[in-house]
C-alpha cells in the first residue's frame, strides 16, 4: 500500500506553509479573485472549520487511553493508538494545524477580494 508521506515532512507543516505562502502571496498583490469567487472559497473554509470545530469533543477522546482491557495484546495497542491520535504527525495533531492553516487561507482570500477590487478600480480609472 502506497502512503504519502507529503516528501518526508509533516502533513500539517507542509499545509501551513502552503498556506502561509498563499497569504503572503496575496499581501503582496500577487493575484486576485472576484468578490464571488472570494465568497465561494470563504464559505468552503468556512464549512471546514466549522466541521473542524465540531469534532474537538470527539477527538479529545482519540487521545485518551483506549478501553481495550488488559490482554498483552490490548496493553501493546493501547500506546500506540494513542500516539497515532496525538504525536507530532498524529490525526489530532495535523487537524489542529489544519484549523490553524483555514485562517491564513482565510486571510489570504480576504486579500485577494481586496487585491481584485484595487486592480477593477485602477482599470476602470485608466478608461476615463
Amino acid at each position: 500500500m502506497y502512503v504519502d508521506d507529503a516528501g518526508g515532512a509533516r502533513i500539517g507543516t507542509t499545509i501551513g506553509e502552503s498556506m502561509a505562502g498563499f497569504a503572503a502571496t496575496a499581501q503582496e498583490g500577487g493575484f486576485a479573485v472576484s468578490g464571488e469567487g472570494g465568497e465561494a472559497l470563504l464559505r468552503a473554509v468556512y464549512a471546514m472549520a466549522d466541521w473542524v470545530d465540531s469534532q474537538r469533543t470527539s477527538l479529545a477522546f482519540l487521545q485518551q487511553e483506549a478501553p481495550l482491557g488488559s490482554t498483552h495484546g490490548a496493553m501493546t495497542m493501547k500506546p500506540y493508538l494513542q500516539q497515532v491520535a496525538s504525536d507530532g504527525a498524529g490525526f489530532v495533531t495535523q487537524l489542529e494545524q489544519f484549523r490553524e492553516a483555514l485562517i491564513q487561507a482565510e486571510q489570504g482570500i480576504k486579500q485577494a477580494m481586496a487585491n481584485y477590487q484595487d486592480t477593477d478600480k485602477l482599470n476602470a480609472d485608466k478608461l476615463r
